[in-house]
This record gives structure tokens, C-alpha cells and sequence, in this order.
């Protein structure tokens, strides 16, 4: 069986000028990057009724796959082949989990966005150019304390901390500025990685450059002496650091493999950051498309639960359909089936696994959301196991659909196509946001967890308690918040697979994003760095004989 990148350099991809012609775009609105990439500047697009957005998550992610990337990439060819013009708008991938543990992020088998190996790596410099824009504004700081320190910067106050595209768990912790008088002032501080950056979540969430500006501005970095904030426009940093992203706030042109058009731009994770891609790009995709196919990062819980109380709110998005993928092998797994034992039938471990899947029907409701499943088909799934899905779904009175994209690419997916199709046409949706904007800070966090991880309660520091005080006194009570959480479970123990209730979910820290315009909630031992596992993926990467890179997936 070919793997993805066989696949992937097997394709025969269209001319990008063509795929940008399928959407209206002209030669004079694409910058090339290569003979398969483009940017585009949105301001060129002429207006006209939004298409329809649908948005695909999933249930919580397992070692067993889920494949959302790859739904959302089957989905958007589908609609294409049954006539619906449609555009798909997801995020970049991050180097990191590409020489981890996931790997990339364009999809697989036949169901990609492509060309999968550029996209994977360096693609069109944007993250390079966030991580730079973050890092001028660290250097700035350090800079104005050496000069003098004009502001009152309290040095044991900075907040910002430097950002790497990589995971390295040795940054997590640094002491910097050794070796004497020359190199400033010792301090503690520390590595994110750059998903995780604050200007990826400004790049993310801004409606044009100078929107983009604004928010750079707005980022407080740190406080004086007497507690007062310092922020990157008090640095006068804002202006350079809107500059280095003077291309990377254009959103990028690809195909699928069935040359259909893709925009990917910006890449925020879900677990530790907002996860959705740009509002720029979803914009121009729904002006350019019918409908739009967009994705929200890991399970629902986190990506769905922040495209819409964060992405959504803050730009004016109104989705007209979700999309939860699931597989057979993770609902068994959440049924406590280990891994190596997942090619054997067991429907009763997909009956106690689907508790995963049927919270997160529930929790996609809350938001006046139709939501349908679709059916990641795997190899090993048996007809049994299958209907067992349907039955979890119908039980909670919505459609499983069984999709073979991975194997046939959109013809596999044209049932789901039909069945969103049919469902967005029917109306219904009545989307709202979770909470109200002028509900205190930490109840916005209390809801979270008590009504989509289904906790008890939050378990807040007193200094937590006293920061957020302090927020909401300066003004910025009214913020949505980014509940930063492990991917794997309900709960803030990755170890509580199925639909866990009954728990408290501890909030370790907060940090304030006032440029992206929303408050951090680090929970549990989550970590903002990540590190490599035992087994990295980067130690099978390499050349092959024929010059061609191997490895990547």
C-alpha cells in the first residue's frame, strides 16, 4: 500500500494559476511562491453573499487516528463533485509535530492538500516570519531595560517570552542574559513553541494589515514597578513587527489532489491556543466559494468549543453545519481496548467508547449548531462495529456517515456531501456563543468545564483569582477565554478516556492576550513547549537515493 507522500508525488497537480481561476482569482491577484503556491491579498476580492461555513471536528484524539485534516479535505472535494462550488480553509502545518510525534497536517491517502512535502516544512515562510516578528518584540524589551529602562519595566514582571517552531522541552525554563554588564540584565524566562505565540493568535484573529497593527500594538508584555502594563506600541515595536508580517498575513493558494482550491493560512494549536485558521482566509473563502469546509483543532472540546466562542464572536461567523469525525479503532480505544488489539471486532468497546462521541454531539448543540458524523473508515472496521457507530449517533438523533476518502478521495465522501448539503438546506441552526461576554472571568471558565468537559467545578489559585480580578479591573473582563487543556480527555488528566464527569479541572496560570484579545487558562500540566517523544519522527526523515525526502507524513 502506497504511503501519503507516494501518494502525494504520484499526483498530478494543476497549474496554480488554474486552481486560483476556478475561484475568480486572475493572474494580477496571485503572487506565486514556486509552481504550486500562492498568496493572494483578499482586498482585490469583489463583494458578494457569504457561502455556507461548515465546520469539522472530531472526538478527542487517540494514538488510534481520527483524521480530521483529511475529512475536511474529503468533504470539500465531495461538495465539489457534486456540483457545490466549495473552498477548503484550514491551518498550517507546525514543524514541531512534523519531527515529533503527529507528524504533518495535509491530510492523507487520497484526501490531501498538496504539495504535501513543501506545505510540511518551511511552505511559504509564514510561521518563520511570526517567530521572528515575536522574537524582535522580546529583543525590544531586553533592549529598552539595557538603554536605561525609560518605561519602569520590572524586570521580574516580563511576560513575553521567546517563541521557537520546534519542540525543544530544554527552552521550556532558561535563565538568560548571563556573562556579565554587555548582555543586559539576568533574569528568568523562558521558550513557547510558536503555535502557541500570541502574534500567531493576532495574525489569526485580524480582519486586515491594519487591524493587524492594532492588535500588535495592544500585546502587554510586561509591568512597571508599580504594576502598571507595558505593551509592544509603549516599545514602539509594532510598526517593525507588522512589517515582518507584511506577506504572511496573505493567505496561501494550494489544491487538493483533485485539484480543488485550498486556502491555508496561520496555525494555531487547539490544545494550547485558539486552533482555527485565519479569519482573513475564512473570509475570503467564503467569498470565493458557495460553501466553505473549515477545521478547529483536536476534539471538539477544544477546537469546536473556541471557533465559536472565540473565532466565531470575534469576527461575526455564523456556521451553518459541524462535522464530528470519528473511527471505529478510537471509540474502541475509549471502550479500553488497547492499540495493538484494535484489528479485532469488539462492538460492545465501540458501544462504551462511544460516550466520546455522543458528549460530543451534545456539546456541538449547546451552540445552536446541526451537527452530522462522519465515519473515518478503516481497513479492520467491521460491518457490525459500524452500525454500532450509526446507532450511537441516530440514538442522539443525528447521521453517521461512512466515508472512504482515504481510498477513493472525494467519491468516497459523497454521501456526507449530500447529507451536510441537505442538512444545511433544511435550516434550523440557531448559533450563539456558550457565554455572554459581560460574564466575570473565571466563570466563563466554570462554564466551560461544567458544561462541555462536564466537571464539577474549577480549582483556581488565589493568585489566579487575584489576576483575573485585576484584569477585569483594568477592562478586559469582558474577553472570551482560551481554556489551554490536554487534548485527550474531558478532563485535565490525559489518562480519562470515554466521557469522564465528576472532576475538577485545575487552573495552574493565566496569561492575558490582549492583542488576540482573549485570556489564557493553563490547566493542569499542560505545557506551552512541547518536547520530542522517546522516538521522534525527524530520526526517519531524510533523502532517499533518488534525491526524493522520505519520511515525512
Amino acid at each position: 500500500m502506497p504511503t501519503d507522500i507516494e501518494i502525494s508525488r504520484a499526483a498530478t497537480l494543476l497549474p496554480i494559476a488554474d486552481v486560483a481561476a476556478k475561484i475568480g482569482l486572475g493572474a494580477d491577484a496571485t503572487e506565486p511562491y514556486g509552481r504550486d503556491k500562492a498568496k493572494f491579498d483578499p482586498a482585490v476580492l469583489p463583494p458578494r453573499d457569504p457561502g455556507k461555513l461548515i465546520l469539522v471536528t472530531a472526538i478527542n484524539p487517540t494514538p488510534a487516528g481520527e483524521g480530521k485534516t483529511t475529512t475536511s479535505v474529503g468533504l470539500a472535494d465531495a461538495l465539489n463533485r457534486i456540483g457545490r462550488k466549495t473552498v477548503l480553509a484550514l491551518r498550517e502545518p507546525s514543524l514541531g509535530p512534523c519531527f515529533g510525534t503527529k507528524g504533518g497536517a495535509t491530510g492523507g491517502g487520497h484526501a490531501q492538500v498538496a504539495p504535501m512535502v513543501d506545505i510540511n516544512l518551511h511552505f511559504t515562510g509564514d510561521f518563520h516570519a511570526i517567530t521572528s516578528a515575536h522574537n524582535l518584540l522580546a529583543a525590544m524589551i531586553d533592549n529598552h531595560v539595557y538603554w536605561g529602562n525609560a518605561l519602569d519595566i520590572d524586570v521580574r514582571r516580563v511576560t513575553w517570552r521567546r517563541v521557537l517552531d520546534m519542540n525543544d522541552r530544554a527552552l521550556r525554563a532558561i535563565t538568560q542574559s548571563l556573562g556579565g554588564v554587555a548582555n543586559g540584565f539576568p533574569r528568568e524566562s523562558g521558550f513557547d513553541i510558536t503555535v502557541a505565540s500570541e502574534v500567531m493568535a493576532v495574525l489569526c484573529l485580524a480582519s486586515d494589515a491594519a487591524d493587524l497593527e492594532e492588535r500588535l500594538g495592544r500585546i502587554i508584555v510586561a509591568e512597571t514597578r508599580d504594576r502598571r502594563p507595558v505593551t509592544a506600541r509603549d516599545l514602539k515595536a509594532d510598526g517593525a513587527m507588522a512589517v515582518l508580517l507584511a506577506q504572511a498575513i496573505k493567505p496561501n493558494l494550494v489544491q487538493t489532489l483533485e485539484g480543488n482550491p485550498a486556502l491555508l493560512h496561520g496555525g494555531p494549536f487547539a490544545n494550547i491556543a485558539h486552533g482555527c485558521n485565519s479569519v482573513i482566509a475564512t473570509r475570503a473563502a467564503l467569498a470565493l466559494g458557495d460553501y466553505v469546509v473549515t477545521e478547529a483543532g483536536f476534539g471538539a472540546d477544544l477546537g469546536a468549543e473556541k471557533f465559536f466562542d472565540i473565532k466565531c464572536r470575534q469576527a461575526g461567523l455564523t456556521p451553518a453545519a459541524a462535522v464530528i469525525v470519528a473511527t471505529v479503532r478510537a471509540l474502541k480505544m475509549n471502550g479500553g481496548v488497547a492499540k495493538a488489539d484494535l484489528a479485532r471486532e469488539d462492538v460492545a468497546a465501540v458501544q462504551r467508547g462511544g460516550v466520546n462521541l455522543a458528549r460530543h454531539i451534545e456539546n456541538v448543540r449547546q451552540f445552536g449548531v446541526p451537527v452530522l458524523v462522519a465515519i473515518n473508515h478503516f481497513g479492520t472496521d467491521s460491518e457490525a462495529e459500524i452500525d454500532a457507530v450509526r446507532a450511537i449517533a441516530a440514538a442522539h438523533d443525528t447521521q453517521a456517515l461512512l466515508c472512504r476518502h482515504w481510498a477513493d478521495g472525494g467519491a468516497g465522501a459523497v454521501d456526507l456531501a449530500e447529507a451536510v448539503v441537505a442538512r444545511i438546506e433544511r435550516g434550523g441552526g440557531d448559533f450563539r456563543p456558550l457565554y455572554a461576554d459581560d460574564l466575570p472571568l473565571l466563570e466563563k471558565m466554570r462554564t466551560i468545564a461544567t458544561r462541555i468537559y462536564r466537571a464539577d467545578d474549577v480549582a483556581a489559585t488565589p493568585a489566579v483569582v487575584a489576576q483575573l480580578a485585576r484584569w477585569e479591573a483594568a477592562g478586559f473582563g469582558h474577553l472570551p477565554v482560551c481554556m489551554a487543556k490536554t487534548q485527550y480527555s474531558f478532563s485535565a488528566d490525559p489518562a480519562l478516556l470515554g466521557a469522564p464527569v465528576g472532576h475538577v479541572v485545575p487552573i495552574r496560570e493565566v496569561r492575558l492576550a490582549a492583542g488576540a484579545g482573549f485570556v489564557v487558562a493553563i490547566c493542569g500540566d499542560l505545557m506551552t513547549m512541547p518536547g520530542l517523544p522517546r522516538v521522534p519522527a525527524a530520526e526517519a526523515i531524510r533523502f532517499g537515493a533518488d534525491g526524493k525526502i522520505e519520511g515525512l507524513f
